[in-house]
């Protein structure tokens, strides 16, 4: 246990000063995860209208939420691994006494650390321009929100780097990725809240892996009602699911795999 928290501390030590070196780009790339604030005006004039159960207040919140949640839970790893597999630097990574994933999960880490003080600045200054979305969660919508978004963390994680593992094979595994995320983007409710799609569509999509890695963890920090048992449980399943599809590629991509690509 010692050894494999030493690891661990010198791979996030490594990664951090990294990260830390292209703060602009961190910086970047926060900025462009602002689309749910953008949809977030859209949503809150057409709440004026009475249309919806929601108050332009709760597209508020709910839309900052989701804004938190994506800064936790998105990944780049598909791209990552699709490059190493194609210049043959998986190699030595192979050599290493650890699996190769370990670096990909370091960066996100390393990544989120530098990001945290940007995203908590820009939290601040929503709350200064829009003071009627202010709100304190309760202590126990907050633990059980940092659970669901480290596990919705995961399976986005695990998803996509399932997707990359077809980098053995084709040299676009990304190209998967982009038709994947049309459904992220538009069932996972960043788009829209799920609670505003059709009874019928929502009973389907709640479902799929897709509203537990943005809608659940947001609705639990804004407090609406969810069912906690069945998000949790399914949410769990679904990482189980795409963690075994990804051992069973992995397994038989390195049987593939020839050090100068796939």
């Amino acid at each position: 246990m010692k050894r494999f928290f030493r690891k661990a501390l010198t791979l996030l030590s490594v990664y951090y000063a990294y990260t830390i070196e292209y703060r602009a780009e961190v910086i970047l790339w926060l900025l462009s995860n602002s689309l749910p604030i953008i949809l977030m005006g859209v949503w809150i004039e057409a709440a004026q209208g009475g249309r919806f159960n929601l108050s332009p207040v709760d597209f508020a919140r709910y839309f900052l939420a989701v804004f938190i949640v994506r800064q936790i839970t998105v990944t780049w790893v598909v791209w990552q691994f699709e490059d190493e597999i194609v210049q043959g630097k998986l190699s030595p990574r192979l050599l290493q006494p650890i699996d190769p994933v370990w670096h990909h999960v370091a960066s996100h880490i390393a990544e989120r650390m530098a990001r945290f003080p940007f995203t908590l600045l820009l939290i601040v200054v929503f709350f200064l321009l829009y003071p009627q979305a202010f709100w304190v969660p309760k202590i126990a919508n907050i633990l059980l929100f940092l659970l669901a978004s480290v596990l919705a963390f995961v399976l986005r994680f695990i998803m996509q780097y399932s997707f990359a593992m077809l980098a053995f094979w084709t040299e676009r595994a990304s190209a998967v990725e982009n038709f994947w995320f049309l459904f992220y983007l538009f069932l996972s409710g960043m788009i829209a809240p799920v609670e505003v799609f059709p009874e019928s569509v929502r009973a389907i999509v709640l479902w799929t892996p897709f509203p537990y890695m943005i809608d659940f963890p947001a609705n639990i920090l804004i407090g609406s009602p969810v069912d906690l048992t069945r998000g949790f449980s399914l949410i769990v399943g679904w990482i189980l699911v795409f963690l075994g599809l990804n051992r069973l590629l992995w397994r038989r991509g390195l049987k593939r795999y020839s050090g100068m690509g796939a």
